[in-house]
């Protein structure tokens, strides 16, 4: 099964397909390129379940924890403005949609993940978002990024960022998310976050002096004193990147197999503008 980060392939069809204009005038560029997107995954990939999550609202709980917590600020209103029509669109081409509101897209993945494991031949989080990181187990729930044509597992991930997966919100915690809008702690980086999480695991298990840590880290003295003063600052960073998998999801595994388009696709095609899309769609819902 396929849990597609459905926010990152809006954003990445608005930076990377032309736009266009429906007939009433708005632009709808990044929606027919992600129905360009998610149909070829369903025809060409193979994919045969599919849940797409959104960020319907950008702001979530998280923002009531962090001020600095990312916001829709900033982002083009031609490309907000194709949330709630995106989601039209995956609807339409019978895909699952979880719009999130109080939670993120990557909550819903990661619940999702975990709902689903049990069950699926394999799990693949189409994302290359590192948070979803965390989520990866063995080689049975991966990421995959389907623009690299990426699939990274439990061994990549520690290839990757140099900690296993479940150290994965502590590596960010210390080294901060700028996509996100925490600053992590100061003088704290990737090779050094990675070097004391390996032995540790945990921000709470990292003693507050560096004599005690027993692994060589540039700096570490001025690291340790950071930490210590600042440990409460990392472990709200710290819940910040930690996904939640408690999102209410009500379908089944079964619910998400992809059976084809739906009929009202025609007539959603027809209103962006995009009459000569449903000629490609090689199954359809009753047919």
């Amino acid at each position: 099964m396929h849990l597609v980060d459905g926010t990152y392939e809006l954003f990445r069809s608005f930076f990377g397909a032309p736009p266009s204009r429906a007939p009433d005038g708005r632009e709808v560029g990044a929606t027919r390129g992600v129905l360009s997107s998610l149909l070829y995954l369903v025809q060409e990939e193979g994919a045969t379940h599919v849940a797409c999550a959104t960020d319907q609202v950008i702001r979530s709980f998280r923002n009531d924890l962090y001020p600095g917590y990312k916001t829709e600020d900033g982002v083009e209103e031609s490309l907000l403005s194709q949330f709630p029509l995106v989601e039209e669109a995956m609807a339409a081409l019978g895909l699952v949609v979880w719009p999130m509101v109080e939670f993120e897209a990557d909550d819903a993945l990661a619940a999702g993940a975990a709902r689903y494991a049990k069950d699926a031949a394999q799990v693949r989080i189409a994302t290359p978002d590192k948070d979803l990181a965390q989520c990866v187990r063995g080689s049975h729930v991966v990421m995959l990024d389907r623009r690299r044509k990426v699939t990274i597992d439990e061994a990549g991930v520690r290839e990757k960022w140099g900690v296993p997966p479940a150290s994965i919100p502590d590596w960010l915690a210390l080294v901060g998310d700028s996509a996100d809008g925490y600053p992590g702690l100061p003088g704290w980086g990737a090779v050094s976050a990675a070097t004391v999480l390996a032995k540790y695991g945990t921000i709470e298990a990292i003693p507050d002096s560096a004599a005690q840590w027993g692994v060589k880290v540039r700096g570490a003295e001025k690291l340790a004193v950071t930490l210590a003063s600042r440990r409460a600052e990392a472990l709200l960073y710290k819940k910040l990147a930690t996904l939640r998998e408690d999102v209410p999801l009500r379908e089944s595994l079964a619910d998400l197999e992809w059976r084809g388009a739906r009929a009202e696709l025609r007539e959603f095609c027809k209103r962006i503008g995009f009459e000569q899309f449903p000629a490609r769609v090689r199954r359809w819902r009753g047919a």
